[in-house]
């Protein structure tokens, strides 16, 4: 599955509804092979995360739904079982990526506080070179002043720039967790969400 950026429309349709399609040739290979947690706590594959959440984002507010393909034999019980996975996978890495952003703010303010303090400390130290005329003591004064300012960078950085993408891929997974996810292959379907009747396939 390459994480190739993709136009909406090249996902297939159902009426006014982008489908994000994963073919399945074994039910495991939605999930990491290596994780021992139960089947429904266990992580999706890599690359199955890779696929979801870059879908959704190139389709982006348009109405979408997850449709997967399950192999022949696929029990009704095992189908609501991977549905509920992937919810509860999406759930716990919004949950982690709220974490995340929460301590970036922390670590943010701490910072603000830091440089603020070495900030001013190095205005202090640059008021007691203004007054002198040596040229080395213009050079310390004004490197003094350069230094200062750099100590604030870490906080502006993190409260004009680092925040935002956090946030923008917490509400990512918190898209693909709560979106209508339906499963095909088996005699009776299994759905979850809304009733949903097929965008591309990427097959695992």
């Amino acid at each position: 599955m390459a994480a190739a950026r993709r136009r909406p429309d090249a996902y297939r349709c159902e009426g006014d509804t982008y489908l994000i399609e994963i073919r399945l040739r074994e039910l495991r290979q939605l999930f990491n092979t290596l994780d021992p947690a139960p089947f429904h706590e266990k992580d999706l594959d890599p690359a199955a995360e890779e696929y979801l959440v870059g879908a959704v984002r190139e389709i982006g507010r348009h109405p979408s739904r997850i449709l997967l393909h399950l192999p022949p034999g696929t029990r009704d019980d095992q189908a609501c079982e991977a549905v509920a996975a992937i919810r509860l996978y999406f759930t716990n890495r919004s949950r982690h990526a709220r974490e995340q952003l929460r301590q970036l703010f922390v670590r943010g303010g701490i910072s603000l506080l830091i440089g603020l303090a070495f900030l001013a400390t190095c205005l202090a130290a640059r008021e007691l070179l203004v007054a002198s005329v040596a040229p080395l003591d213009a050079i310390l004064s004004e490197g003094l002043l350069i230094l200062g300012w750099v100590a604030m960078w870490k906080p502006v950085e993190i409260f004009l720039y680092d925040w935002w993408p956090e946030l923008a891929q917490r509400r990512l997974f918190e898209r693909v967790a709560h979106m209508t996810m339906e499963t095909r292959g088996l005699a009776s379907p299994a759905l979850a969400g809304d009733s949903l009747p097929d965008s591309r396939l990427a097959s695992l």
